[in-house]
């Protein structure tokens, strides 16, 4: 009898916490810079600040739930094991909005980059190049991708500190060291809590990864020790980067107001580099997007072999690994395809929904965290209050209320996106009468 192919432990923390800033993509606090600096008034650093404060509660949670249960699946594998099934599935879900379509607006922006760049080669062949290439990459497997990611995370952020450095010698150049130093980034009379609370529910995009890492806790040597570790860093590391660099850039290009905020951080690149800058700001900015695609991607297949594996997808497709290469193919043939339609979309609509999901499942991944302190206090374990009670319930707070900031098209998507959820669960559980299928495994949770 043949032996079932599985994933294969080779990553250790540098590797995930790698993976997780690729997916995060550092330099995209630079292309959505614009669009978070007219949201807050001129204060985008204060926005990101106040997404790292609510990541870094849900990012604990994320960390525990690892620990209990070190398999892939993420945030669909932690609610359905700590509070219930068909609950879970719904869970992974609305997640499916960030895993499955975030690829495709990351080949979208980036091949939008390049068609801006070359207006005579099609916005459908660079997208096509994007999809096959990562393709490949991902499917002869993470230890290839892992490589390939080094390389792309040096140069981006090598573009970052250039950006930044070239940003302080303007400043101080123009209006002396004093102006390194000021409030106005933070807080500002065109700027007030519930502008910044807007831009935190935007900026909170640039933190999605952080969980997204939690989907290869099967490809992770000593997953226990070394996930929750890797969350907290992806999530600090990435914050600090967003932080610092929106302050340096709000600096330079204060206020709230511009004629083309999509493309600011570009003319900013111009502003203060010139032409051969300029150039290079471009290459960094299809470089992040080509890694940030490439771990994307990668968890996406992970989340439809979970789903898969439990047979809430169909097992022979999603639930299949290769046995050569220990992957997922056909869930990233999946993804390669959907990204595909990027060609009939724009960047707007395709990231309208996204943070829908992501919002749902941080409050949920919190509450689950709360679920499984009770269900252990039941069986005499005692667990810490604080990392189990009191962080996860200002975090499901907190997500939730970024949530209710989401515009009024992106709620509207989400709903619609949950309600065809419900029908799928309903079909699959005969009228929910039944929980969903899961797989069986030895996998028990631990405290």
């Amino acid at each position: 009898m043949l032996q079932t192919p599985n994933l294969t432990r080779t990553l250790k923390l540098p590797s995930l916490v790698l993976f997780g800033l690729a997916y995060l993509t550092p330099l995209i606090v630079l292309a959505i810079f614009g669009v978070i600096a007219e949201a807050t008034g001129g204060a985008s650093p204060a926005a990101y600040l106040l997404a790292l404060i609510a990541m870094l509660f849900t990012a604990h949670s994320y960390g525990r739930m690892a620990v209990a249960y070190p398999v892939a699946g993420s945030a669909y594998t932690y609610v359905r094991r700590s509070i219930e099934p068909r609950v879970g599935f719904l869970v992974g879900w609305a997640i499916l909005l960030d895993y499955l379509f975030l690829p495709m607006v990351i080949w979208l922006i980036g091949g939008s980059y390049l068609n801006a760049q070359f207006p005579s080669v099609p916005i459908g062949l660079w997208i096509l190049g994007f999809v096959l290439i990562t393709t490949v990459l991902n499917v002869v497997g993470i230890k290839v991708a892992e490589k390939v990611n080094y390389m792309l995370m040096a140069f981006q952020l090598l573009v970052i500190i250039i950006f930044v450095a070239l940003t302080v010698g303007k400043l101080v150049s123009t209006a002396g060291t004093g102006a390194l130093v000021s409030s106005e980034p933070f807080f500002n009379d065109t700027s007030n809590m519930g502008t910044i609370a807007a831009g935190a529910a935007i900026a909170a995009y640039s933190f999605l990864g952080f969980d997204a890492v939690t989907t290869l806790t099967e490809e992770t040597i000593d997953p226990k020790k070394t996930m929750p570790r890797a969350i907290m860093l992806i999530a600090l590391i990435g914050g600090a980067i967003f932080v610092s660099v929106s302050y340096v850039t709000q600096l330079i290009r204060p206020g709230g107001t511009f004629e083309d905020s999509a493309s600011l951080a570009s003319d900013i690149a111009l502003q203060i580099g010139g032409q051969l800058f300029a150039a290079i700001f471009l290459a960094g900015l299809v470089v992040a997007q080509f890694a940030s695609g490439l771990a994307a991607q990668a968890s996406a297949s992970r989340l439809l072999y979970a789903m898969g594996r439990d047979a809430v997808l169909p097992r022979r497709i999603f639930g299949y690994l290769n046995a050569k290469f220990r992957t997922p193919v056909f869930n990233l043939v999946i993804t390669g395809a959907v990204g595909m339609v990027a060609v009939f979309l724009d960047v707007a609509t395709s990231t309208s929904f996204i943070n829908f999901g992501a919002f749902t499942a941080f409050t949920l991944v919190n509450v689950a965290v709360i679920a499984h302190y009770l269900r252990q206090w039941k069986t005499g374990t005692r667990l810490n209050p604080v990392s189990y009670l009191v962080v996860p319930a200002i975090g499901a707070s907190v997500d939730a209320f970024l949530l209710t900031q989401l515009d009024s098209t992106a709620i509207t998507l989400g709903l619609i996106w949950l309600t065809l959820g419900v029908v799928v669960l309903g079909v699959i559980t005969r009228g929910f009468r039944s929980a969903p299928p899961e797989m069986a495994d030895n996998e028990k949770a631990t405290v």
